[in-house]
């Protein structure tokens, strides 16, 4: 794991400039890297690469880079790790395309692979997360590729005339000429999901290359605010759409099936020369991976969890009870509101541009903690959204179906009756009738879920279903001052999906390709990389995610039940006394601590006068809904955050100029 940044000069070839500009940017990414940093450059050709190394895989000067092939056409500059790179070594072994290796770094099975195969036959091979700038000497171009769900992030862009490219956004502020402007477009879209979708960054002159795919700069090329097309090599979309057809429908054949995948894909993901570990929450998925990782090792693994001192929130205890179980090195850490106070002002730092997941708070504290005995670390991420075991997977679709039959007039009705109900007596009806409710309508037990079946009950179409329930705000163009909400991301990623392609594989798509992307992974990678930690997926190795493209709605959410398949597999390791619990996510508890232990900084950022200074926000609709929310009159807490993380970033990135313009 590791930063890259780069530069493509269009214009003029002074090499003292071109590495010195390199190595500034590169060097704001030294976090990503702390073991190592490589310049490469050719000022003839206008190309700078930068590297900065967390070493991993060949701690050698063997596996440094940039790396050069051995041909001489190709040099790279490389974030990540490809998992089956030495199945690949064989390959092309048997191919005569491989030399005597210099050393076992993936990064030199890279290079190979691309001067074998061409670069996108490589990435349709490789089986991993990357982030990899590939420059070709004879060509004259530079080629940026993304892994299939951008685990890694790769922001390319211009400053200036040159393109500019890095694994995060802070690189480009390091160019001596940058001069951002806000993306008003994407600062709406950021108050209706808590991110900022792509390929949409904060800044208008910089984009995110989509993941799956990979885009060719050719040298020279006009500038005029042009972004290459990306191409690309892979499509779950592809793979959800073919699995209607390829229906696997034995049951015990898909628990066997998943259960090698998996342990297929943590067995790659544990080859490391550092020391590794896991995420383990106690939930379902985390648990099966440290079930599995667990299973093959031969001493216990190191495991790692955070709790809070409010139960609801905590999982600390179901964590602790299967670490005991499976035999793991266990370390605990319970989450205080001062501790959250004392992250929050790192936030705007590491993740550069506007993020609402609140849930941030606790992974840089996982992050931290783990990063003190383990360089890399496994997690159940992408669980949910392979397996169907989102809250929404299990009830969404069924009772949008049944509402979608009422008339309008009702269904108006019906949701302004249930948007009246306060907090807190919702979240006391919840609770008495809670246990009476059907199985798959327990999760009814606070304010904010019944506010979701307001939402569902007027959503006239799935794409509103599912844009609505993705929603922090309902109207983020009423939120941002001059605000406009551009094209929708769900419409642009799920065109031409078959409208009779079951609810479920057609929400989970969504998440995959939406919520996934954007805000999990994203989320999950700023916090451990600043903190100089590798953090990887085994959910989302390329044959389990393809696997689970032909496994039936049925096998993922079954008598109100979700993630079915995977619960088989983890009744195989762990007692079900351990795991069936209701979900609880990775969540703070947000709404008492913005009325509590963080009332005062928030109020501070969420004066009239700064909001109005800084015109970006409607510093009267914030005030009526901050008001609200004190009164417990509703549950704001999330949309609340999203405002303070635009305010937080903007003390940050945008100093005390007229950052309104």
């Amino acid at each position: 794991m590791c930063g890259i940044a780069g530069i493509l000069r269009m214009v003029g070839n002074d090499s003292n400039s071109l590495t010195l500009c390199a190595r500034q940017i590169t060097s704001s990414l030294a976090h990503r890297g702390p073991d190592a940093s490589g310049i490469w450059a050719d000022e003839a050709a206008g190309i700078a690469l930068g590297h900065r190394r967390l070493s991993v895989l060949d701690l050698t000067e063997a596996g440094a880079q940039p790396m050069q092939s051995n041909c001489g056409r190709f040099v790279v500059t490389f974030n990540g790790e490809i998992y089956n790179h030495l199945e690949l070594r064989k390959d092309l072994e048997a191919a005569g395309a491989a030399a005597a290796w210099r050393g076992h770094s993936d990064t030199e099975t890279l290079l190979c692979a691309v001067q074998h195969w061409g670069i996108k036959a490589a990435l349709q091979r490789f089986n991993g997360m990357f982030a990899i700038a590939i420059w070709d000497a004879r060509e004259h171009t530079l080629t940026l590729c993304r892994d299939r769900f951008g685990e890694k992030p790769l922001f390319h862009g211009w400053v200036g005339e040159d393109f500019v490219f890095a694994s995060e956004l802070k690189a480009f502020a390091a160019h001596p000429q940058w001069s951002g402007t806000v993306d008003r477009q994407a600062l709406t879209a950021f108050m209706r999901f808590g991110y900022v979708p792509g390929p949409s960054t904060i800044w208008e002159t910089v984009k995110k290359l989509d993941p799956a795919s990979f885009t060719v700069v050719s040298h020279p090329m006009c500038r005029g605010d042009v972004f290459p097309s990306p191409q690309p090599y892979w499509s779950m979309r592809q793979h959800v759409i073919d699995g209607q057809h390829n229906r696997r429908t034995d049951a015990i054949a898909l628990v066997n099936e998943l259960e090698r995948l998996l342990c297929q894909a943590v067995t790659r993901q544990s080859l490391s020369d550092v020391p590794i570990g896991a995420f383990l929450s106690g939930g379902i998925d985390s648990s099966a991976i440290v079930a599995l990782m667990q299973k093959c090792a031969s001493r216990p693994i190191k495991t790692f969890s955070v709790g809070f001192a409010e139960k609801e929130f905590s999982e600390a205890t179901h964590a602790r009870g299967v670490a005991s179980y499976l035999g793991t090195d266990h370390t605990e850490l319970v989450v205080s509101p001062s501790d959250a106070r004392e992250v929050i002002p790192q936030l705007a730092g590491i993740y550069d541009e506007p993020f609402g997941d609140s849930s941030q708070i606790p992974t840089l504290l996982l992050a931290t903690l783990a990063r003190r005995e383990v360089t890399v670390a496994l997690s159940g991420d992408a669980g949910d959204e392979m397996f169907g075991g989102y809250n929404r997977h299990v009830w969404g679709p069924r009772l949008h179906a049944r509402f979608a039959r009422l008339p309008y007039v009702i269904r108006l009705a019906l949701t302004a009756a249930i948007r009246n109900v306060a907090p807190e007596p919702a979240n006391r009806i919840g609770n008495m009738v809670g246990d009476f409710l059907p199985s798959r309508f327990r999760f009814i037990r606070s304010g904010d879920q019944l506010a979701k079946i307001g939402r569902i009950v007027n959503a006239g179409s799935f794409n509103d279903l599912y844009r609505l329930l993705s929603s922090v705000d309902d109207d983020p163009a009423g939120a941002v001052v001059d605000g406009f909400e551009p094209a929708s991301w769900f419409d642009l990623q799920m065109a031409g999906i078959d409208q009779e392609l079951d609810p479920l594989d057609r929400m989970t798509l969504s998440d995959a390709l939406s919520y996934l992307t954007d805000d999990i992974l994203q989320k999950v990678d700023r916090a451990a990389m600043s903190v100089s930690l590798e953090t990887r997926v085994p959910f989302l190795d390329k044959d389990v995610v393809e696997f689970s493209c032909e496994v039936p709605p049925d096998y993922k959410v079954r008598n109100g039940e979700g993630k079915w398949l995977v619960r088989q597999v983890l009744d195989r390791h762990v007692p079900k006394s351990l795991i069936d619990r209701p979900k609880m996510g990775f969540a703070i508890p947000l709404d008492e601590w913005l009325r509590g232990p963080l009332k005062t900084w928030a109020a501070d950022l969420l004066s009239a006068n700064r909001l109005d200074r800084q015109r970006w926000l409607n510093a009267g609709r914030v005030d009526r809904i901050w008001t609200n929310h004190q009164q417990r009159k509703g549950n704001h807490g999330s949309w609340l955050w999203n405002v303070l993380m635009v305010q937080a970033w903007t003390d940050e990135w945008c100093g005390s100029s007229d950052i309104g313009r």
